[in-house]
């Protein structure tokens, strides 16, 4: 199909009168065509798959590379984790932000600041802290200290 649109097309350049609107024309009638779908990674068409006559897989479980989990939680980087997150919630002042810092008393919060910051937790940490242990949840320190657990982190 691709040979016949160039022929087409070098013919139509021999006829000034035919150049554009030919060529255009073959190659809009063609383009739909030749359109093939392209790889999901550049394995899929590699060419040791073309040469080994190997059909395509376009299944991307076949074409990602599966790598290692992150590095192991530490007290250290569970504790700087959450500190961020609370630094970045908008009715925090950083500047009093403490490890000791009780949420309500002195930080001003209310109790539906608390659920959003357990929420944040949740979302930051991947997994869900019940409602009934997240109320006792009043200080970063332990929040810190339930994700350790949870995690299985040695002190």
């Amino acid at each position: 199909m691709a040979a016949r649109v160039l022929q087409q097309c070098v013919r139509s350049f021999a006829r000034p009168s035919l150049r554009l609107s030919s060529c255009s024309l073959a190659v809009r009638a063609a383009a739909p065509a030749a359109a093939m779908p392209r790889p999901l990674s550049f394995a899929a068409d590699s060419r040791r798959t073309r040469w080994l006559g190997q059909n395509r897989v376009p299944s991307v479980a076949v074409l990602c590379r599966q790598y290692g989990d992150l590095p192991p939680l530490t007290i250290e980087s569970i504790g700087a984790r959450v500190m961020y997150v609370l630094k970045l919630y908008d009715k925090i002042n950083p500047e009093k932000l403490e490890t000791s810092s009780h949420f309500m008393k002195d930080l001003g919060l209310d109790s539906l600041d608390q659920v959003e910051i357990i929420m944040a937790m949740e979302d930051e940490f991947g997994f869900e802290i019940p409602d009934g242990e997240a109320e006792k949840l009043m200080t970063p320190e332990e929040i810190v200290q339930y994700i350790a657990d949870k995690k299985d982190v040695a002190e």
